[in-house]
């Protein structure tokens, strides 16, 4: 069973919204969603004549064993051989590809406008998803040879997977395997020491490999929403490993998880402790300024401290790093689907009300967002195969959620749906106006080709908004897997083209693609900008930032 846990989690790992707080999916906007189909069957009957037609045709060439529709490319739903060789499943598959293609017919067809359609054909596509024919034991033809098999010890394990996740997980199939991991002993082991700590982040310093690094600091702040480890995960995986041998000196903070207590943590909360960690960075190294890194909504925070420090004058950023985060959210995505006013104001509301947004609860919804990589392969491998859930680390990073404090998130709202980087002076941090254009510091911006989330026009719009030389480079694969890209993986892949045109496109059409992980070239780019090499730093911290625990803290262990 272990390639077929390696593929289920390859697809849940591409398929995963990893840190990205905004408004998710109400029920009362999928209600609304197929009324609209509703609707438009009664408005203009003819166009629900015509698909009822092209649907009895299909089902009738799929009952006379004709195969007239054919799964989606990747669909691995129907891979089992079955469902080719066998007259039973062949029909089966024929019959619920015609009906799943007539309903996306008659919406495409529909008098709907564009972002109605899009609506519908996801509310649609939770239905059909829903009752595809894998989803069942006796649909599932690999299911009902495990059962064989096993004499019916699959189907009790199954069970028995289902009450575990109805107790424990409310009532969705469990992803990972949790058991199989433990934050510092197997996540999280890069060597190092807290050496500095404020009542929101602790400051790591990462213990340097090599008898000699750069001069200037490298600091990575994460994502707020989830733990700062997807930066250090596990041995070859670690952009953090891979830094360090790479003869950096690498800090990394690690944010506190909010509770009620801390509801009016804002951005100017998070950037104001930001500045007291690069103060501590440059008094421990004894250098200027520093290099910045940061991904996801730790990207949109490391930009509003840019911003800050633009419009004061300071020069303590010398360089900085956005990975897979959009500011400019004008570029249409999969989160911006169902975020209409009513919506957005609705999770305002209720963040406000509970004084956080829940990771845990949010991550539930988002699953929802691609069902088949997030729940529906769960369900099939859980339940129905009775086998455990996959053992895969950046799974259980994904599952290890923190919370948001109601004000930030009411704030990384407004950001998204009123765009308040791309206009000078619209978003106020500690006082200042936040304008990219005067952010000079050369940045590296790095997006995913096949991203639903930040989508990768819409990060190229991001890389345009900065004053200073940017590069941009754009990986071949998702959200997460774009991020944890170390070198030697034979499919990575990623493009770049010096100029920045105004057209994502054009951009594209003249980009040069490198047949390598994405993480060589920004090391070369880091290199460049890091100053001169000296001998290593014998111990972490100094007189002013003593050692107070060793890595990865205690911020990352609090639930």
């Amino acid at each position: 069973m272990s390639n077929q846990n390696d593929s289920l989690a390859a697809d849940a790992s591409d398929g995963m919204l990893g840190a990205n707080p905004f408004v998710g999916l109400r029920a009362l906007d999928m209600f609304a969603a197929a009324g609209q189909i509703g609707a438009q069957a009664m408005l203009h009957p003819a166009l629900l004549m015509t698909q009822t037609a092209a649907l009895v045709r299909d089902l009738t060439s799929a009952a006379s064993g004709k195969e007239t529709c054919s799964p989606a490319p990747g669909d691995k739903r129907f891979a089992d051989p079955a469902w080719r060789e066998q007259s039973l499943y062949r029909t089966t598959l024929q019959g619920y590809l015609a009906w799943r293609n007539a309903l996306a017919g008659f919406v495409d067809h529909s008098a709907l406008d564009d972002a109605n359609k899009e609506r519908a054909r996801f509310a649609m596509s939770l239905v059909t998803d829903a009752l595809a024919p894998t989803n069942t034991l006796a649909g599932n033809p690999a299911a009902l040879r495990k059962l064989v098999e096993s004499r019916g010890a699959s189907v009790v394990a199954g069970v028995r997977n289902m009450l575990a996740d109805t107790l424990g997980n409310k009532g969705m199939p469990a992803q990972v395997d949790k058991r199989a991991f433990r934050v510092g002993e197997n996540l999280a082991t890069s060597p190092g020491a807290v050496v500095f700590r404020n009542e929101v982040l602790e400051l790591i310093q990462y213990t340097p490999s090599t008898p000699n690094v750069y001069a200037r600091p490298q600091l990575i702040v994460p994502p707020q929403i989830n733990k700062f480890y997807i930066f250090d995960l596990s041995a070859n995986k670690s952009i953090v490993e891979y830094l360090v041998k790479s003869e950096f000196q690498v800090f990394a903070v690690s944010w506190r998880n909010p509770t009620e207590a801390q509801r009016d943590w804002d951005m100017d909360t998070y950037v104001a402790a930001l500045v007291e960690a690069i103060d501590a960075v440059r008094d421990i190294t004894g250098h200027a300024d520093v290099n910045l890194h940061g991904a996801c909504s730790g990207a949109m925070t490391i930009s509003a401290l840019l911003g800050h420090l633009a419009s004061r004058g300071e020069k303590s950023v010398n360089a900085a790093t956005l990975m897979v985060a959009v500011l400019d959210s004008t570029s249409e995505s999969q989160l911006g689907l169902f975020t209409t006013p009513a919506a957005v104001e609705l999770a305002k509301r209720n963040s406000r009300a509970k004084g956080v947004l829940s990771g845990e609860d949010m991550s539930r919804v988002f699953a929802w967002m691609r069902p088949n990589d997030l729940v529906w392969n769960f369900w099939v491998n859980n339940y129905l195969m009775g086998e455990a859930p996959p053992a895969f680390d950046i799974l259980y990073w994904n599952n290890d959620t923190t919370r948001l404090p109601g004000k930030l998130h009411g704030q990384l709202l407004d950001i998204f749906t009123r765009n308040l980087f791309s206009e000078p002076g619209k978003l106020t941090v500690l006082g200042t106006p936040v304008d990219l254009s005067k952010v000079t510091c050369d940045t590296y911006v790095m997006a995913g080709m096949t991203d639903h989330i930040t989508p990768w026009k819409g990060v190229y719009n991001t890389a345009r908004a900065f004053g200073g030389k940017t590069r941009y480079v754009l990986s071949s694969s998702g959200h997460i897997q774009s991020l944890i890209n170390p070198p030697g993986n034979p499919k990575a892949k990623f493009f770049h083209n010096d100029e920045l045109p105004e057209d994502a496109d054009a951009w594209l059409a003249h980009a040069r693609p490198e047949a390598e992980s994405w993480w060589s070239d920004w090391r070369a780019w880091l290199a460049a900008r890091s100053g001169e090499r000296r001998a290593a730093p014998r111990a972490p911290g100094n007189e002013r930032h003593a050692r107070l625990a060793d890595a990865p803290g205690s911020y990352v262990l609090e639930a």
